[in-house]
């Protein structure tokens, strides 16, 4: 253990809305369908995928693991604690940078039919550990993922 970090745990919430022209169904098989998920969540040019499962349901485990430009590797773990089909999903993820332990929070995604197809929101509380991450960062970071979440769903509209 590097002892000369200084230990540390700072807490965020933050909530994004978004709303997409699919049903429900089609966006909540956007978390259930690994094949799918595949599709919108990481990725990005530069990074090459590690470990990468997904036992979508109570109680299983999804793990997201890759590496951006040979210098950054990102591990995400979460598991699974409620999900009621095309409703909502809950579960508590960690995250790892290079190894350490930056965070652990809760999600909850919940899909709300709308007029024009779904509403989408996501509440995250986090747990923010000894300064490698902040709320804002993740925040930051979250939304890309839904912005890339709703590019995926309206090119299925």
């Amino acid at each position: 253990m590097n002892n000369t970090v200084t230990r540390s745990i700072s807490h965020a919430q933050f909530t994004i809305e978004r709303e997409v022209p699919v049903a429900p169904s089609v966006a909540f098989g956007a978390f259930a369908d690994p094949a799918v998920k595949s599709e919108w969540f990481g990725g990005e040019e530069g990074w090459e995928l590690g470990e990468v499962s997904l036992d979508f349901r109570v109680g299983g485990l999804e793990v997201n693991e890759g590496t951006f430009e040979q210098k950054l590797t990102s591990r995400f773990v979460a598991n699974y604690t409620d999900i009621i089909e095309n409703e909502r999903i809950v579960y508590t993820y960690d995250m790892w940078v290079n190894g350490t332990h930056i965070s652990t929070s809760v999600a909850t995604w919940e899909f709300e039919p709308v007029a024009a197809g779904t509403k989408l929101t996501l509440v995250e509380f986090g747990a923010h550990l000894d300064g490698f991450d902040t709320g804002a960062e993740r925040e930051e970071g979250t939304r890309v993922l839904v912005d890339a979440l709703a590019a995926y769903l309206e090119s299925q509209a």
